[in-house]
Parts: C-alpha cells; sequence; structure tokens
C-alpha cells in the first residue's frame, strides 16, 4: 500500500513503527512526507519525537486502519492487510470484545481465552445450523462445523477440519466442540450414537494427555476422528478413530514439573476413594513414575468411568484397565541391585512391588524374575543361551516393557471405542467429516526424537496447508489469466526432503547405524550414497549392531550438506543437529534416537506377557477382554521364532511407521475438502484473556494466517 500511496502518508496520519516489547508501536506523523526527504517525522506513544529514514517507498512503514474498522471479525475487510495490522486487531478483540474468534479469509484464527465462556451452548448451536452460511455469523467454531456439514450435504464430498496449533493453543478444546456440534444437529432419538462418539473423548484425554510446562492438559498423540453420516438423512450413524505417536515415554520418565498420563492419578483417587484394596495403590506409597503428586482437575475419574460404560465396556474390561494402570505403577518400584559387573538382582524392597505386579497381570511370579535380570541372545543359527543382564540393563528392560504394555493397552482401548462406535452396517461406505487434532509444534530445552516427529508432522501439515491455500489458488489464476502478483509464501518442502529422503535421510542413517558393523565397506558406501534424509539415515542406522546415536550423527554432517535449513551447532555438534523448521529453529539432540526409533522389546518379555491369565487379549487379535486360561507358565522360544520375530520388527521402525502413517493421513485429507482451525495461544503463563504480543505474533508468523490475507 506504501509503494503505491506515498500521498497518504500526511501530519496527522497513523503507522505503524517497530517495538521492542509490543512488536509494533502506533506512532502519528508529524510532517507532511516527501520523497525528496528521505525521512519521515513521527511521534510515539510516549510522545518522543523519532525521525524514520526511507530510503525508497518501500521503506515507508505500514499505515494504521481507521478506528471503524479497528475489531472487524474478519481480517480481509481491513484497508491496510499487514502484519501490525492483523495482531493489533487480533489484540482488539481479543481484549476489548472478549472475541477469541476472528475470520481470516478462509482460515479461522481462535485464540485461547485460559478460561470457560458462555458461548457454546445448545441455543448458540441451532443458531449457526439455522443460519443461510457461516458468513452471516460472527466467527465461531460452529461456523466452521455448520460449513463443514452443509458441503458434506449438498457436494456429496467428505469433509476434514483441521485443527493445528501449537502446545496448549486449544486444539483439543475446539475440535470438542465441532464434535459436540455434529453430535446436537445429526443426532437421532432413536440411536445413542452421537453420545458414543462424544464418549471416547474423556476416554482418550486420560490414557493419552498429561501436564506439560506449557499445557495442563497436553494431548500426547494424535488423532484423527471420522464422524460416518447415513448419506440419505445425513444422520450420524458411527464414528471410526486413528491415532498417532503416542509419547510412551512418559510411562517411565516426566521432564521436572511435568506429570504422567492423567489416567494413573485418576486411578490413584480412585482406588482409595472406593476401597480398591488389590490395586494397592493407598496414599502411603510413592511410586517413582507418578513425578508430581500435585492435584489437578484432572485427577477425577468419574468421567472416565461414566464414558467407559456409555461405549459399552464390560466389567471385565474395565477391571483389566485399572489392573493394567496399577500393575505399571507397582513395577516402576521394582528395582535392581548391582551383584557384579555382569549381574544384578531384585532389590529386597522391590519383592511387595514385584508380586503385586505379578498378580494384577496374571504372571507367573519366578519367571517374571526371571525375565526381568536374565534375557536370551542367538549364539549360532539354531543356538540360544540364557545371560544375565546389569543393573542398568535390567533397568532399561523394565522400563521398555512396561512402556510396551502401556502402549497395547492403549491401542486395545482405542480399538475397543472403534468397535462400539462402528455402524451397523460394515458393507457400506458412509460420508464423513474427519476432525484432525494433532500435536502442535514443539521446541523445548532439550529436543528429542518426540518433538523431531511432532515436527516433521506439523512441516507436512503446513505443507498441506500451502498447497491447498496457495499454491492451488495461484495456479488456478495463472491458468485463467487473471493478472495479479505472485505471493511469496514459506514453502517447507526442502525440510520435507532433509527428513524423508532415499536413501539417505536423518531417519534412514539412523536405521543404517543400528545394524552396521566396524570398518563395514559396503556401508561405507551406503554413507557417501546420494540424496540423503533424516529418516532414512535413521531407518538404515537402526539396522546396525554397532550403530550408535553418536555414530549417526556423525552421518548426518557427513551426508547431508549443510545449508539454510540443516545446520550444525556451533558446539556440541558431535551430539546434536539443526533444522530450520516453517515455525522456528530446533536444535536436536541425538540421545536417543536410536533406541526410540527401534523400540525394542524383548521376545521373551512378550511371550510372558501372552501367558498372562489376565492381559493375554491385549496380545492377540480379539477384543473381548474374557481372561482365558494359559497351561503352565514356562517359556520355550525356538531359534527360527527368535529370527522371524526379529525380522518382523526390523522391517517396522518408529519412524517409519510415524512416515507411513502420515502419507496415509495425507491420502485422506487431500481426498476431502479441508477447513482450517488456526489456534494461538496469547501467553505462556495460561493466564485468562492475556495477550503477549511476541508470543501471538511469533504464531502468526510460523502457521501462514499472514500469508492467507494476503
Amino acid at each position: 500500500m506504501s509503494q503505491l500511496f506515498p500521498e497518504l502518508y500526511t501530519k496527522g496520519s497513523k503507522i505503524w513503527i517497530k517495538h521492542s516489547t509490543d512488536v509494533w508501536q502506533c506512532a502519528v506523523i508529524k510532517v507532511n512526507f516527501s520523497q525528496k526527504d528521505k525521512s519521515l517525522v513521527v511521534e510515539d506513544e510516549e510522545e518522543q519525537e523519532i525521525t524514520l529514514p526511507v530510503k525508497d517507498l518501500s521503506c515507508l512503514p505500514p499505515l494504521r486502519n481507521p478506528d471503524i474498522l479497528i475489531g472487524a471479525n474478519d481480517l480481509t475487510s481491513l484497508s491496510y492487510l499487514h502484519e501490525p495490522a492483523v495482531l493489533y486487531n487480533l489484540r482488539v478483540r481479543f481484549l476489548e470484545q472478549s472475541a477469541i474468534y476472528t475470520w481470516c479469509g478462509i482460515v479461522l484464527v481462535a485464540i485461547n481465552p485460559f478460561c470457560d465462556l458462555e458461548i457454546y451452548g445448545e441455543e448458540t448451536i441451532q443458531t449457526y445450523h439455522k443460519s443461510q452460511g457461516a458468513a452471516q455469523l460472527d466467527p465461531h467454531i460452529y461456523a466452521v462445523s455448520e460449513d463443514a456439514y452443509s458441503k458434506l450435504e449438498r457436494d456429496d464430498r467428505n469433509q476434514s477440519i483441521i485443527v493445528s496449533g501449537e502446545s496448549g493453543a486449544g486444539k483439543t478444546v475446539s475440535a470438542k466442540f465441532a464434535m459436540r456440534y455434529f453430535a446436537s444437529i445429526a443426532g437421532t432419538d432413536s440411536s445413542n450414537i452421537e453420545n458414543r462418539v462424544l464418549a471416547s473423548n474423556p476416554i482418550m484425554e486420560a490414557i493419552g494427555n498429561a501436564k506439560t510446562n506449557r499445557n495442563d492438559n497436553s494431548s500426547r498423540f494424535g488423532k484423527y476422528i471420522q464422524i460416518l453420516f447415513d448419506r440419505q438423512s445425513r444422520a450420524i450413524t458411527g464414528g471410526n478413530m486413528r491415532t498417532y505417536l503416542l509419547e510412551k515415554s512418559r510411562v517411565s520418565r516426566q521432564s521436572e514439573g511435568e506429570r504422567n498420563f492423567h489416567i494413573f492419578y485418576q486411578m490413584c483417587t480412585y482406588a482409595q476413594q472406593n476401597n480398591l484394596k488389590h490395586l494397592k495403590l493407598d496414599s502411603n506409597t510413592e511410586f517413582a513414575y507418578l513425578a508430581s503428586i500435585e492435584p489437578t482437575p484432572y485427577d477425577d475419574m468419574d468421567r472416565f468411568i461414566e464414558a467407559m460404560q456409555c461405549l459399552g465396556f464390560t466389567e471385565k474390561q474395565q477391571n483389566l484397565i485399572y489392573n493394567v494402570v496399577a500393575a505399571i505403577l507397582h513395577a516402576g518400584n521394582i528395582e535392581f541391585t548391582r551383584i557384579d559387573d555382569e549381574k544384578c538382582c531384585l532389590s529386597d524392597d522391590s519383592e511387595p512391588h514385584l508380586q503385586t505386579f505379578c498378580s494384577l497381570l496374571g504372571l507367573d511370579s519366578s519367571a517374571t524374575k526371571q525375565w526381568l535380570t536374565h534375557r536370551l541372545l542367538k549364539t549360532g543359527m539354531r543356538e540360544l543361551i540364557t545371560t544375565t543382564l546389569t543393573a542398568e540393563l535390567a533397568q532399561y528392560g523394565r522400563d521398555a516393557l512396561l512402556k510396551f504394555i502401556y502402549e497395547t493397552m492403549f491401542s486395545w482401548i482405542v480399538a475397543l471405542i472403534n468397535k462400539a462406535l462402528g455402524p451397523t452396517n460394515t458393507s457400506v461406505t458412509y460420508p464423513f467429516i474427519g476432525v484432525l487434532d494433532i500435536y502442535g509444534f514443539e521446541h523445548f530445552e532439550t529436543n528429542s526424537f518426540e518433538q523431531f516427529c511432532i515436527n516433521y508432522a506439523n512441516e507436512v501439515l503446513q505443507q498441506q496447508f500451502n498447497q491447498h491455500v496457495f499454491k492451488l489458488e495461484q495456479e488456478e489464476y495463472v491458468r485463467e489469466g487473471i493478472d495479479w502478483q505472485f505471493i511469496t509464501f514459506t514453502d517447507n518442502q526442502p525440510v520435507i526432503d532433509i527428513i524423508e529422503a532415499k536413501p539417505i535421510g536423518i531417519l534412514c542413517l539412523l536405521d543404517e547405524e543400528c545394524k552396521m558393523p566396524k570398518d563395514n565397506q559396503p556401508v561405507i558406501d551406503i554413507i557417501e550414497a546420494k540424496p540423503i534424509g533424516i529418516l532414512c539415515l535413521l531407518d538404515e542406522e537402526c539396522k546396525m549392531p554397532k550403530g550408535t546415536d553418536e555414530t549417526w550423527g556423525a552421518k548426518l554432517y557427513s551426508q547431508i550438506t549443510l545449508g539454510e535449513v540443516f545446520q550444525k551447532p556451533k558446539f556440541g555438534s558431535r551430539n546434536s543437529f539443526i533444522i530450520q523448521h516453517f515455525a522456528d529453529t530446533v536444535v536436536y539432540n541425538v540421545e536417543g534416537f536410536l533406541e526410540k526409533n527401534r523400540d525394542t522389546i524383548w521376545d521373551e518379555q512378550i511371550d510372558l506377557l501372552k501367558r498372562s491369565t489376565v492381559v493375554d487379549v491385549l496380545f492377540s487379535d480379539g477384543l473381548s477382554g474374557e481372561p482365558t486360561q494359559k497351561s503352565g507358565g514356562k517359556i520355550k522360544i525356538t531359534p527360527q521364532q527368535q529370527s522371524q520375530k526379529q525380522q518382523k520388527q526390523a522391517k517396522a521402525t518408529v519412524g517409519s511407521q510415524f512416515r507411513d502413517s502420515l502419507a496415509a493421513l495425507m491420502k485422506t485429507l487431500n481426498a476431502t475438502e479441508p477447513h482450517y482451525v488456526r489456534c494461538i495461544k496469547p501467553n505462556d503463563n495460561k493466564g485468562g484473556f492475556e495477550f503477549n504480543n511476541i508470543r501471538a505474533v511469533q504464531q502468526l508468523r510460523a502457521c501462514g494466517v499472514l500469508e492467507t490475507i494476503r
């Protein structure tokens, strides 16, 4: 605008100037601008006179919108569309109008108020449902939901609502209100399916959410929920849920100030209140897996139990969940005492916890003790030997076992929910509206494999957004011969290429290192091959018997060209690397990458669980949850079985599974009409209706909102 209309820069006009803490600050022009002067004299909000250098017209500061337009509910209605105008408009709406929603073209911007608002009742739902279109009413998550529902009906095309934003921005809440909207407008009197769809929320929050330093109810997994509709009546007929990358490392370890999954605290409170003595979760017992025991509003288990009953979980299935959660807490208290450099045993204090663990899961205690301190090693084609474990290895094996049990229970519960939500007629393909609630971009003091995968997912979603909103629109204008100016937007394909590229990428190199013998020429040849991608390098590194995090890190630098996207830190480059993501620059610590990608669980421990009289159902294809009797407690593993299992496990690392599941998700999303909700976290202290300009503008720059309005 400034380049086209320099005559607008007259005395008394308001403009925006950069500010150290507010990002942008309003100023008033004191003297009419003249191109000959190469400067602009203004007065800031502190009544200080400032002379701004203006080398050419492109250096003129952004103009402020007229007061009558400020607070508009659609950013595209502003006269001047630029960063300070967007930031100020959102701030005014949020702080002065208590309006958390604003249109940004086809995108809904939702700012987390960090408090409950009375804007989601049934009357509001009916108002949006009976409206003549989303544009006729104020911006709202219900407006997006109604738009998706009406287009499903009118265009007969599947729809998706993609909710994005960083951790704590309010994604899960937005997704829940979208689901509530559909349940209200498309429910039927004869069916309880809409209530069952909503009942999945408290269950998934309990087993998949946790308190982090940024969010008291952070989703530690991603989910895409498809709500199925009858093709004629458009009533809800069922649902289906897909989940992505549960952060199971949280089971055994939480960062300072953070908590384990809500279900562990809920279970302790519920057991104490209802005198469930067999679980032995009394208040006098301290559990190593519960880093923080300060009570939170998420410790109440009533909604979880009501939801299980609504979804038809049997009493035995419910008790199985209670047993598993309690058993994990007790097993976390099993400690190992060093005997010598190669052997260990259970500590004396661990025996009661071992017995409770075995009792709750129906395990043979002597076999369990054996395989907590020993493991089988293959020494030849057909020979297996039993070897002892060091205290450190035994602890690693215990944690891996318990994380595996929890993840398996999580997947089993998801399968139970999908069975309860499934339509009665499975031979029919139903139209659907999908709601994607996936973890937001993360940047912590220490970033590991989990943050790498989460941020990779956000890169893929950002690219999908770019392609839909920008690339496709620009190409359409060119095809139609419309005279317009190309928008320069951040294309994050180079970041995705570095992560995914085959045969050599970060994950490919990681997988390769996991199988690599020392001084192996074929591996050296693979190291030197081009092109290179992080995922491929990671996967390859994980196949190498003597591969380590450090050798994988070295491969990254030897095979990936340093540049704008992939960078090397000035210090600590042996154990870290830098990626310039679309949202921020992140330093990743390579420690733990290989093991988290391998996700190793020892076969003898899996077979131990399969011989359980209680949780064997979790490790089979059935969903009944009915305990079955197994004869004997001994374990026998043939070398052929061991080899088959190792080969099967080697085919699917966590990184490659995640990459494939993301590809499947993108295929589904690209086959639907997307609707975008960009959630903004306005402050880091979770304060109600507080707005920090610096934090807000960081997210606006990262999520593509500014490019959208242009």
